[in-house]
């Protein structure tokens, strides 16, 4: 989509080499998209291109995902610590509360997810990263924005994951942005700004992960 493309092009403008996936079956792409299944290989499998190209220095990689890409990326985290960093925009983390809080979404899961069955909750399970976030990456430190005014995926299903995340001893910023929907459109700048921040921090100048065993006065 055209804001896509937008932004690629605006971290493009930062420095970095960026290499975006569409989701299996679509617009033209072969197979089927299975909503948070083998799709995470089309993400892992950018890791041996960007090896590949002479501009990119592979050692350095970063990852960002908004909303369903949101959820990709935690996937992603689950199979590889080849990232130093992820952003991560009004991310969707927990399928199974998601359908709570949207019945609507089930019909979705029927139509896209193999085998999806609404009396067994193992197919989301497997989909629900806040479930089981000591199986992500801890190298990874993640960068979390949400609006406050997000109904699409809503800034509660944030502050479980970040929880969930600090008691798995990972490393994360949540940041929650007053009164912005799911794109924070309101918000843009400081999406921005805050993103080109954390790459710069962790992928550009690879600065040491924070010390996140209790410590001071």
């Amino acid at each position: 989509p055209e804001r896509a493309a937008g932004f690629i092009s605006q971290m493009s403008s930062w420095g970095y080499v960026v290499a975006a996936s569409q989701y299996r079956g679509n617009a033209g792409g072969e197979g089927r998209e299975e909503f948070g299944g083998a799709e995470v290989n089309d993400i892992l499998n950018l890791i041996p291109l960007l090896e590949s190209e002479p501009a990119c220095d592979a050692s350095r990689l970063g990852i960002y995902g908004g909303s369903r890409g949101g959820l990709m990326t935690y996937l992603t985290l689950a199979h590889t610590d080849r990232f130093a960093a992820a952003v991560i925009r009004a991310g969707v983390s927990d399928l199974i509360s998601w359908q709570q809080e949207r019945p609507e979404m089930a019909e979705v899961f029927r139509d896209l997810i193999p085998g999806y069955d609404p009396t067994d909750e193992s197919t989301l399970l497997t989909r629900s990263p806040a479930r089981w976030t000591e199986r992500l990456s801890k190298s990874t430190p993640i960068l979390m924005l949400h609006g406050t005014a997000d109904w699409r995926v809503s800034p509660e299903s944030a502050l479980r994951m970040a929880s969930a995340l600090l008691e798995s001893q990972h490393p994360v910023q949540l940041v929650l942005l007053p009164g912005s929907d799911h794109s924070l459109s309101e918000h843009r700048s400081e999406r921005d700004r805050l993103t080109r921040e954390w790459f710069d921090r962790y992928v550009r100048d690879g600065s040491p992960l924070p010390d996140l065993v209790p410590h001071g006065d």
